[in-house]
C-alpha cells in the first residue's frame, strides 16, 4: 500500500527560512552571502549559533547536527528548511533523526548532493514531499544561482507547470508518467542494503553526479539494476553530470554509455536538466509529486501534474 504523500505549506516572501548544515563544514564568507541571497529575494533567513562548528569534515558534531535540525523543524516561525552545502554527512543523521517529527510539523525542505540520502529518507519513511534544489552557500550565494521559475512554481503551490528544458537532450523518446524520485545517484547507491534503501518502484527517477567518470556511473547503474531499483521505474531523467568525462582523449560520451547500460528498456530517457550540480542557474524539483516525461525526436517536456505544497 502507498504512503499517504504529505505536502508542506507554501512559501511565502517574508517567511523566515532556517538554514541547516547537515553534511560538511561551511565557510563564513558563502554563509553570510548565502543569507543575503535570501534577502534579497524576499525571505528572512535564520540559523542557529553553532553552524560554523568544525569536526573533522563535518559541519560539528553529529549531536549539534540532529538537534540543529530538529529545532528548526520545530520552530513555528520557521517556513522552510535550506541545506548551507553538501559534501559528506547527512547519512549520520539516518539513525538519530526522529523521522515522526515530520509528520508533526511538515516543511519544506530543500537540497542536493550528499543531502540527497536525507530528503530520500525523509520521504520514503514520512510521505513528505521534499525538494532537490539550490543550497544557500552555493546557488543563493550567487545573484544567478538559483532558477527563478521552478522554485516559485514548486515552493509557492502552483498546481501544474513545466520543469525548463532548453538543453535537454533526448536519448530514447517516449512517454512516461510516474512519481518524481531521485537525486545524487553516488548517494542513492549508497542507501543500497541499508534500513534506508531508495524507493524506485513507479518513479519517473532522476539521477545527477558530479565528477563521476562514465565507467563509475556504469558500475553505480549496474548496482541499481542488480538491486532491482530499475525494474519499475516508468522514466529516466539525468541531470547535467558535470564533470563526468574520462581523462585523456575519451572517444566516447556518457550519454552512449547510459544508452548502452538502459537503452533495452522500453521507456523515455532524457539528459541534462539543470538540477543539483550545475553550472549555472539550479533547478529546483519536488521529490514525490506525480511528473510526467515526453520525449521525442523534436524535443522532451517534462511537467509537474501537482501541488508541491498545502496552500492554507
Amino acid at each position: 500500500m502507498s504512503m499517504k504523500i504529505i505536502r508542506p505549506p507554501a512559501l511565502r516572501l517574508g517567511d523566515k527560512i532556517g538554514i541547516i548544515a547537515p553534511a560538511s563544514n561551511i565557510k563564513p564568507d558563502l554563509l553570510r552571502a548565502g543569507a543575503e541571497g535570501l534577502r534579497a529575494r524576499g525571505y528572512e533567513p535564520v540559523y542557529l549559533p553553532g553552524i560554523l562548528d568544525r569536526d573533522l569534515y563535518f559541519a560539528g558534531t553529529i549531536d549539534r547536527r540532529v538537534r540543529e535540525l530538529e529545532e528548526m523543524l520545530e520552530r513555528d516561525d520557521i517556513a522552510a528548511l535550506i541545506c548551507a552545502r553538501g559534501g559528506y554527512g547527512s547519512n549520520y543523521l539516518l539513525e538519530r533523526v526522529d523521522f515522526r517529527k515530520f509528520v508533526a510539523h511538515p516543511k519544506i525542505v530543500v537540497g542536493y548532493s550528499d543531502n540527497t540520502s536525507l530528503l530520500a529518507a525523509i520521504h520514503d519513511r514520512t510521505g513528505l514531499i521534499t525538494f532537490h534544489g539550490p543550497m544557500v552557500t552555493k546557488d543563493f550565494a550567487s545573484p544567478d544561482g538559483v532558477e527563478q521559475s521552478s522554485w516559485q512554481n514548486a515552493t509557492s503551490g502552483t498546481q501544474a507547470w513545466n520543469v525548463p528544458t532548453p538543453e535537454v537532450e533526448v536519448l530514447k523518446p517516449g512517454r512516461a508518467q510516474g512519481k518524481l524520485y531521485g537525486g545524487c545517484l553516488s548517494l542513492l547507491v549508497a542507501s543500497l542494503g541499508t534500513p534506508f534503501e531508495v524507493q524506485t518502484d513507479e518513479t519517473i527517477l532522476f539521477l545527477e553526479d558530479i565528477g563521476a567518470k562514465p565507467y563509475q556511473v556504469d558500475r553505480m547503474l549496474v548496482q541499481m539494476r542488480l538491486a532491482g531499483k530499475l525494474d519499475r521505474v516508468r522514466g529516466f531523467i539525468f541531470g547535467e553530470m558535470l564533470d563526468c568525462v574520462q581523462p585523456n582523449s575519451q572517444d566516447y560520451t556518457l550519454q552512449e554509455v547510459i544508452l548502452r547500460l538502459l537503452g533495452h528498456y522500453d521507456l523515455p530517457i532524457i539528459y541534462g536538466v539543470k538540477s543539483g550540480h550545475v553550472s549555472g542557474a539550479n533547478i529546483t524539483l519536488p521529490l514525490g509529486v506525480k511528473a510526467e516525461l515526453n520525449a521525442d525526436n523534436s524535443g522532451a517536456s517534462f511537467s509537474i501534474l501537482e501541488s508541491s505544497v498545502q496552500i492554507s
